[in-house]
């Protein structure tokens, strides 16, 4: 699918149909994600993985922060695999790689909104998102 003589950053680019039938799917993931994620950020969780560490495994605690963990990198891996970036979990943002007039850009979504409604060249960030239509 590239074009000859461009150079491109991803391997797997979606059209914007793809990326829009993605988003059910990938708002579950990232709304699991950012459950397991507050897993890790309370204060008492971070408490009890620092006391599991040293002894393998830990009480009850250590181990529901440690599901936690597995939970949070085995979303991330399903998620990078797909070929999509996420670049906030907090916010739910992604981008997805994407061919647009014959160069590689960025098809922009954040979670919340109905549909991939935006994109920004690679290094333009969420600041350069311009609409699709």
């Amino acid at each position: 699918m590239s074009d000859e003589g461009l150079e491109l950053v991803h391997e797997r680019h979606f059209t914007r149909e793809e990326a829009n039938a993605l988003l059910p799917r990938l708002t579950e993931l990232l709304d699991r994600l950012r459950e397991a994620k507050d897993e890790l950020t309370d204060a008492e969780a971070h408490e009890a993985l620092a006391e599991a560490a040293p002894s393998n495994g830990g009480g009850a605690e250590g181990r529901q922060v440690g599901i936690a963990f597995l939970e949070v990198r085995r979303l991330l891996e399903t998620i990078e695999q797909s070929g999509i970036v996420l670049r906030d979990i907090d916010r739910g943002l992604v981008d997805f790689p994407a061919l647009l007039d014959g160069r590689e850009v960025y098809l922009c979504w954040e979670l919340g909104e109905d549909d991939v409604g935006h994109w920004h060249d690679l290094d333009g960030g969420y600041g350069g998102r311009e609409p699709l239509d």
